[in-house]
């Protein structure tokens, strides 16, 4: 039955999925600085001979690693075109036909018809809709399946015996997934959430919002009727250099995702063991912490600390948020 929150019954994310040149590797980065645990293998050694897929999982997170075995592959065109690229963000629905149909109905365009998945662990129903560049949204109707991840899947440990060290880092969910889209894009996007997938918008930034001298973003956060996906949504703003937006969409060959927003509970112990892996974050300069407490007010967790991590806090009314970002990851 359909949320009244949500006119299509959108529940939750259910999986994201990146087209990768080497699918193994990107499993072992992943793995080992993430802390996500392999559960499921698609490929060759499966019956399936075009690509290569692990999944990999952590929390409510399910990542999906895709390469291409052949030159004839939609994932082949698009890492000729974009390099590694998210190419699906999937949602968990309660009827993928009724979503499709409606979807459909309200000017979305179908990147896949209604299909059932079978296996001895039971059915799911996929479908799938364009959005900005060459993401798509696919649509997993899951009842009653108990199989290791969608049919087609095996079990990871039944392809492979090597022990990976998974411990994990404490990400337990995807926070949010930004897109960035062409100059005088954001808005058709924002009204396409609206209109088509019920989002509803929660917050506006300007240029003057996000800028610096050289550089300047503008960007909406769309809501789903849960609320428990955001997806903030960029477009360049003119500044003395190129937005960094400008420059994303150059190297990335068009609109896509940005990045990955991955939520815990203990941002420090999380921070903490993905740097001991190896991970590089953003440098952020010492000054931003002496006047940290006067700006946002008490916090519970040591200023210094966030500081040798380099981690940013703010604070609105409903309180406040620790992050940091990554170096990008080539």
């Amino acid at each position: 039955m359909t949320s009244s929150k949500d006119k299509l019954g959108i529940d939750e994310l259910d999986f994201v999925e990146i087209f990768c040149a080497n699918g193994r590797q990107s499993l072992y980065f992943y793995s080992t600085i993430f802390g996500l645990t392999p559960v499921a293998f698609r490929g060759p050694e499966t019956g399936y001979p075009d690509a290569a897929t692990f999944v990999l999982n952590a929390g409510k997170i399910n990542l999906l690693l895709t390469t291409p075995l052949k030159s004839k592959n939609i994932a082949t065109n698009l890492l000729a075109t974009h390099g590694d690229t998210v190419r699906s963000i999937a949602f968990r629905v309660t009827d993928c036909a009724a979503f499709y149909k409606e979807a459909l109905a309200g000017g979305a365009e179908s990147a896949a018809a209604p299909t059932e998945l079978r296996d001895t662990g039971g059915t799911v129903k996929m479908a799938a809709i364009k959005t900005y560049g060459d993401t798509i949204h696919e649509i997993v109707e899951r009842k009653n399946y108990d199989g290791p991840f969608l049919p087609g899947f095996e079990p990871y440990a039944s392809y492979s015996q090597e022990a990976l060290p998974t411990a994990q880092t404490g990400v337990e969910r995807i926070d949010h997934i930004v897109g960035n889209v062409e100059l005088g894009k954001m808005e058709y996007w924002v009204k396409f959430y609206e209109d088509v997938l019920g989002f509803t918008e929660m917050l506006h930034f300007s240029d003057k919002d996000i800028s610096t001298e050289y550089s300047a973003l503008m960007s909406k956060v769309m809501r789903s009727g849960t609320g428990k996906i955001k997806f903030p949504i960029n477009e360049p703003a003119t500044g003395k250099r190129k937005s960094q937006i400008e420059e994303y969409l150059e190297f990335h060959g068009g609109p896509g995702v940005q990045h990955i927003a991955l939520q815990t509970k203990d941002i420090i112990a999380t921070i903490s063991a993905m740097k001991n892996r190896g991970l590089e974050f953003l440098h952020v300069p010492h000054t931003y912490y002496e006047a940290l407490g006067e700006r946002i007010g008490p916090i519970r967790e040591d200023i210094g600390k966030l500081g040798e991590l380099g981690i940013l806090a703010d604070r609105d009314d409903d309180g406040y948020l620790l992050q940091i970002f990554t170096k990008p990851v080539h």
